[in-house]
């Protein structure tokens, strides 16, 4: 009987020591930071996983599509894109979704990070007024898209209910000097391309794919992206959809890596000139800034950036590097980019 009960000892010790070190591998409770784009919340430089609550609210509100267009957005934390979430391989995760009481519609989360039905969206279906919440392990490391997966699903989305989440791995992505956020999205409006006031949603031109604007950051800040010369350089680029592939470019860049489909842990790719988003997808582009200048970002369907407004820019500053890039003789003519 003493032996049992020396042994019973034993393995109850074992097991509190066991607890202990594999709970001393958590950091303390702490609530995740979110950024709205194109800012992206600091690396975590914890070691090990932590216990992160995720708060967001979903909104329906007005805002500029473009120069004269309003549209009433559906949104996550007031903006379209939803705000940037960073968490960390092994994180447990609760998710704390919120309704505002001014919505007019059910709202949801589809998280791509999820392993779980519905990726969240079946335990997130939150009522005007409502909250909900649930618990997922974040487990396989890479940049995912987040959105809406409430009836009408494909409404919810074409109306800019989508963002990115990053899950990064145990050791962190390598360092860089800067990190933006962008997202791309396809609008349906009932007026034509440039038509004046506020636009309502038009579910016939959404459902035959023919988008009146295509947008990067559709209701973030105005401004450009900003490095120095010398500078590297990483976008998390999604895509919202709900329809279009984006050829996401950068005018008088390359990308020294891509992790293609926001493949983290895969084999990057390496000295790309256009890469590929599908629908509900994202990708992770790093470069150098070798030469000062504004770069245009541009999803190479080029109608989409020229007419439609799939534009942005990134302002390079700092000293002319002759030996990489300098004019020779200028034609005079006021055109090109």
């Amino acid at each position: 009987m003493a032996k049992k009960m020396k042994l019973a000892v034993i393995v109850l010790i074992g097991l509190m020591v066991s607890f202990g070190i594999s709970n001393s591998s958590y950091a303390a409770d702490e609530v995740a930071k979110l950024t709205t784009a194109p800012e992206v919340p600091p690396a975590l430089s914890r070691a090990g996983g932590a216990n992160v609550t995720v708060e967001l609210e979903t909104t329906e509100k007005k805002g500029t599509l473009a120069d004269g267009v309003e549209y009433t957005f559906w949104t996550f934390g007031d903006t379209v894109p939803g705000p940037f979430v960073r968490v960390k391989v092994g994180d447990n995760v609760t998710f704390n979704l919120k309704n505002s009481a001014a919505s007019k519609n059910i709202h949801s989360i589809d998280i791509h990070a999820v392993t779980g039905p519905g990726g969240g969206a079946k335990a997130s279906q939150t009522p005007p007024g409502g909250k909900t919440a649930f618990f997922f392990k974040a487990i396989n490391p890479g940049i995912y898209i987040y959105h809406c997966a409430s009836a009408h699903i494909p409404t919810h989305i074409a109306n800019g209910m989508y963002g990115l989440l990053l899950v990064e791995p145990a050791n962190g992505l390598p360092k860089v000097d800067k990190e933006y956020y962008v997202v791309q999205g396809d609008f349906y409006t009932k007026g034509k391309t440039g038509e004046k006031g506020l636009q309502a949603f038009d579910i016939e031109k959404a459902r035959a794919e023919h988008p009146t604007y295509v947008k990067f950051n559709a209701m973030a800040a105005p401004g450009n992206l900003k490095a120095n010369v010398g500078d590297t350089v990483r976008l998390y680029v999604g895509n919202g959809g709900p329809n279009m592939t984006s050829a996401f470019h950068i005018i008088g860049e390359i990308f020294d890596t891509v992790y293609q489909l926001g493949a983290v842990g895969s084999e990057p790719a390496k000295n790309v000139q256009t890469t590929l988003i599908p629908p509900g997808g994202a990708a992770i582009v790093e470069f150098k800034a070798d030469v000062p200048g504004a770069y245009i970002l541009v999803d190479h369907a080029i109608f989409r950036a020229i007419d439609k407004g799939a534009v942005g820019i990134l302002e390079v500053t700092g000293a002319e590097v002759p030996n990489v890039f300098k004019p020779l003789k200028s034609g005079g003519a006021d055109a090109g980019h």
